[in-house]
């Protein structure tokens, strides 16, 4: 039955998702070891300075360096063969999202938010079939700021309130899906719904949720209670 003239549309609900721990079943990824695996041990040490003391892994997350110089400052001979190599090869994509998007996608603006470096995660939408289902795409390293820094959660209202034109309902209707606690209690302080998915066995006083299938479950539940 269609809308009666006048009557104002639902406005639409956004569904914040985390790429790595959710999407990706690697919730730290699994660069770091990848790269200690790729060279000599006694390579090793250097590399730690890099990881640890240059930071230089935190700075192409924040956008500091693409990833071809982050990977070139490493010592990888072809960076763009090393970020295909690790992200086809290394990182495992939980294939019972497909399911989840498909059943959800037209209900929720799906939004992704994560901490990457901005090529890995252009990458990884495009190899994985993933930009159809995503109407934002909100990335540390497009942005130089990450999670669970505040002004992230301010950013992200502030933009998708921006670009919503008036469609959107507000961010205490929002739903935040991470699979880091630190992560949700930034969420929660900026007035956000959010889900833990538990990836690593944290623990969380209310809406965990352990797969796909449950999220879908949890989400028409939450649905359902608003009616």
């Amino acid at each position: 039955m269609g809308k009666r003239s006048g009557e104002r549309p639902e406005k639409r609900r956004i569904l914040l998702l985390d790429m790595y721990g959710v999407i990706i079943k690697e919730s730290k990824g699994y660069f770091i070891p990848y790269t200690f695996e790729h060279f000599d041990r006694n390579e090793h040490d250097r590399l730690t300075r890099a990881f640890r003391e240059e930071g230089l892994f935190t700075k192409a997350g924040n956008g500091d360096l693409s990833s071809d110089e982050f990977l070139s400052r490493l010592g990888y001979p072809n960076p763009a063969e090393t970020m295909r190599d690790y992200l086809t090869n290394f990182l495992t994509f939980d294939q019972e999202f497909l399911w989840f998007a498909e059943r959800n996608y037209r209900q929720y603006d799906f939004v992704l938010l994560s901490n990457d470096v901005k090529e890995w995660s252009t990458y990884l939408l495009e190899l994985h079939g993933l930009q159809k289902y995503f109407k934002e795409c909100i990335i540390s390293g497009k942005i130089h700021m990450r999670k669970p820094e505040n002004r992230i959660f301010a950013y992200t209202i502030r933009h998708l309130q921006a670009i919503s034109q008036g469609i959107y309902c507000t961010p205490q209707e929002w739903v935040f899906v991470d699979n880091s606690v630190h992560n949700l209690n930034a969420a929660k302080e900026a007035g956000i719904k959010t889900v833990l998915f538990n990836r690593d066995h944290e623990v969380y006083a209310v809406n965990m949720v352990n797969n796909f299938h449950e999220l879908d479950s949890l989400l028409r539940n939450m649905v359902e209670r608003k009616k």
